[in-house]
């Protein structure tokens, strides 16, 4: 049995965000098999700590976030779209098992290829920092650090 294949090319800003809202904010682990269609076979996939190749890997990826989260919820307040481009700005709660929540605060640049179909996914966010300005005993001397080393 086939795979039916979907495209980005018709969508408006809203379908996107209905689509990518849903795939966290579901009981329990996050779900990412709706928007997998729209995904190009060879996507490219890179973010602060990995760089994927190809739609297998992507899945793999998206199942190791699974099965570390306890639960994943994502708000998308503000999302654009250029041609081939779509842009969104995204707040994404994580649940861990044995910690408290996180927030991240991130962005995604979606690329379409000729078929509409995402070819590249570049995410944009500060792991270290959302993750260590809930941890009241390290959030502090962290951000202190940042601040003498980076500005």
């Amino acid at each position: 049995m086939t795979e039916q294949r979907h495209t980005l090319s018709d969508l408006t800003e809203d379908e996107v965000r209905e689509l990518w809202s849903k795939t966290y904010n579901r009981e329990g682990k996050p779900d990412w098999s709706h928007i997998f269609p729209y995904y190009s076979d060879d996507v490219v996939f890179r973010d602060s700590i990995q760089e994927i190749h190809g739609l297998e890997d992507f899945k793999a990826m998206c199942k190791r976030l699974t099965d570390r989260s306890k639960q994943l919820q994502m708000h998308i307040p503000s999302i654009v779209r250029s041609a081939d481009c779509i842009f969104m700005q995204w707040e994404m709660t994580m649940s861990f098992k044995r910690y408290p929540s996180s927030t991240l605060y991130g962005a995604t640049k979606l690329e379409l290829d000729d078929e509409g179909r995402i070819c590249s996914q570049r995410d944009y966010y500060d792991l270290w920092g959302d993750i260590f300005d809930n941890i009241p005993w390290f959030a502090g001397p962290y951000r202190r650090f940042m601040h003498r080393k980076f500005g």
